[in-house]
C-alpha cells in the first residue's frame, strides 16, 4: 500500500526508490484491451474526478467506463503530479470489473526528471503495463519531425533516450510518448500510433478525457458503466 501522506521532500525520495523498480522489458502477450486514464479538476474546489475507460484494442470501441469523485490531498508541484493524481485514479482502478492488458495515461512515463512520471508510478504499483501520452513538453531535446503521421524523434535528456516525440496525424501538433512500466520503448510508440485514429490524442486517453470532463460539467454521473 502506497503512503500518499508525504512531504514534497519525501515524495522525491520515494520517486528515487521507484526508479529502481521500473522495468522496460518487452510486453510479450498479445493486447486485446487497452485502458485510458485521465483526471479533471474542479477549478473552484479541491475536488478531482478520475476516470478509466477500457477499449477493444483492434476496433477502439469503448467497452466500459469507470469514474470516481475524490478530494486532492497533495499540492500542485511540478514533477510530483503522480502524488496528486494517482490516489483518485487508483480508486477508479479498484472499481473496475476487470483490468485492461495495458494502460495509457494522460501524462508521462519515464520522460520525467527522475524517470518516474504518473504512468511509471502507476504501473509499478499495479503491475499493469503502462505508457504515458503527454500533450506538452516536460523536458528533453528532440529533432524536428516530418509532417506525416508516424513521424517520430527520440526524446533525449543528457544523452539518455527517455521517450519519443510522435506525430499521430498529418499536420497536427506532436505528442510525447514514453513507456511507463512493463513495456519497451519501441512498443510504447507502436501502441500510441495504433490507437491514434481521427484525432491528435490517441483514443484511450481521448476517451478518458471526454469522460472526466463530462462528469465535471455534470453531464454524466460517476460510477461503472458497461457499454459492450
Amino acid at each position: 500500500m502506497e503512503d500518499w501522506k508525504l512531504s514534497p521532500e519525501e515524495a522525491i525520495e520515494r520517486q528515487k526508490e521507484l526508479r529502481g523498480l521500473t522495468r522496460l522489458n518487452p510486453l510479450t502477450r498479445p493486447i486485446q484491451t487497452i485502458g485510458g486514464a485521465d483526471i479533471a479538476y474542479d477549478q473552484s474546489s479541491d475536488t478531482i474526478y478520475a476516470g478509466i475507460v477500457i477499449l477493444d484494442y483492434e476496433s477502439m470501441d469503448v467497452l466500459l467506463c469507470c469514474s470516481v469523485e475524490d478530494r486532492m490531498q497533495f499540492p500542485y508541484i511540478p514533477g510530483l503530479l503522480s502524488f496528486r493524481e494517482i490516489p483518485a485514479i487508483m480508486k477508479a482502478w479498484n472499481n473496475l470489473p476487470y483490468s485492461p492488458d495495458v494502460l495509457m495515461m494522460d501524462g508521462h512515463g519515464i520522460a520525467h526528471p527522475r524517470r518516474v512520471g504518473v504512468a511509471t508510478h502507476f504501473g509499478i504499483l499495479t503491475g499493469c503495463p503502462t505508457l504515458g501520452c503527454g500533450k506538452t513538453h516536460l523536458l528533453g531535446e528532440y529533432a524536428a519531425l516530418g509532417v506525416e503521421k508516424g513521424s517520430a524523434s527520440a526524446l533525449l535528456d543528457q544523452g539518455e533516450t527517455i521517450g519519443h516525440v510522435v506525430r499521430t496525424r498529418e499536420n497536427v501538433k506532436q505528442v510525447w510518448i514514453s513507456p511507463g512500466h512493463g513495456m519497451s520503448m519501441e512498443q510504447s510508440v507502436e501502441i500510441a500510433l495504433h490507437c491514434a485514429r481521427e484525432y491528435r490524442i490517441p483514443e484511450p486517453t481521448r476517451q478518458a478525457d471526454l469522460l472526466v470532463n463530462a462528469i465535471r460539467r455534470g453531464e454524466r454521473k460517476v460510477g461503472v458503466e458497461v457499454l459492450k
